[in-house]
């Protein structure tokens, strides 16, 4: 295999993706701090210039990083604002599911960062991030849930939310060693089956009768 040249390679699209999957590649097995500009534009083989010419700095690129990797469940989020239906919540999940089996470190980098003090830069930033993808309608969505006749009437929609992100975030962060104590092996195909699992909790505990698929 030919080893790529450093320096400024054709492809613009290319090299800037390059970097942001090499960034994450680090950013979640190494602490921010230990992770340089020059770390990762030697593992993506290009030039460090490039890193400045695309994000800036290291928060610009650790930025777009989190954008980046949060992106497909951005679109689906956006879905759900335009119409507030158990298909589009389902969907979410589902979304959430193959984006983080693909990278399923990041769900720990998110807790991680998430427990850092509030003046560490990569939780501002990560902050901001979640902020412009979800937070808007993170208090509403299970409210208009309700109003709509999608959940159970009997159930409160802050304890339903609750569920909804344990289903959904608590295979990826769970100790290695409580899931080994359980004969829990995190394999793709774990995943799938978990996921249908789910599913089928939310359609015949959560959801209306009439909405139930």
């Amino acid at each position: 295999m030919t080893k790529r040249k450093v320096g400024r390679p054709g492809s613009k699209t290319a090299t800037r993706e390059r970097l942001i999957e090499c960034a994450r590649e680090l950013f979640t097995v190494m602490a921010y701090d230990k992770v340089s500009i020059r770390l990762i534009a030697g593992k993506a083989e290009v030039d460090s210039a490039l890193i400045r010419y695309y994000f800036g700095n290291k928060e610009g690129l650790f930025e777009t990083m989190l954008r980046e990797t949060l992106a497909p469940l951005n679109e689906r989020m956006e879905k759900m604002q335009q119409e507030v239906s158990q298909r589009n919540l389902l969907d979410i999940m589902r979304t959430y599911y193959q984006e983080m089996t693909k990278t399923p470190e990041f769900p720990r980098l998110i807790l991680q960062v998430m427990n850092m003090p509030e003046s560490k830069v990569q939780r501002r930033l990560l902050e901001k991030v979640i902020a412009d993808v979800s937070k808007p309608m993170q208090s509403v969505m299970f409210g208009k849930l309700l109003e709509n006749g999608v959940i159970r009437s009997d159930l409160d929609p802050t304890l339903c939310r609750v569920s909804y992100l344990s289903l959904m975030v608590f295979p990826f962060i769970a100790p290695p060693s409580i899931l080994a104590i359980h004969g829990i092996e995190l394999t793709d195909e774990f995943f799938t089956q978990l996921l249908e699992h789910n599913i089928k909790l939310m359609t015949s505990g959560m959801f209306q009768t009439k909405n139930a698929s």
